[in-house]
């Protein structure tokens, strides 16, 4: 989940080296945290949050072979 989530992220930002992907797992779920540069913020979320909502749609559909719940914190 984490090289997805950096792969969709890189693909967006302007400073694709800024892009930091932490992946945490606990009895409950996969905690993914993404932080960008502070200037590219904007466009990993998106108008509304239209693109942190398909971002996270997508990682929910590829969590679904490991029936484990996915979360997704953009920082």
């Amino acid at each position: 989940m984490k090289e997805l989530v950096e792969v969709i992220a890189r693909a967006l930002v302007d400073f694709p080296d800024e892009v930091v992907v932490t992946e945490t797992e606990n009895e409950k779920a996969i905690v993914i945290e993404l932080k960008v540069a502070s200037s590219d913020t904007g466009k990993v979320i998106g108008k509304n949050g239209r693109i942190a909502k398909s971002i996270r749609s997508v990682v929910k559909a590829a969590a679904t072979k490991d029936d484990k719940k996915v979360i997704v914190e953009i920082q």
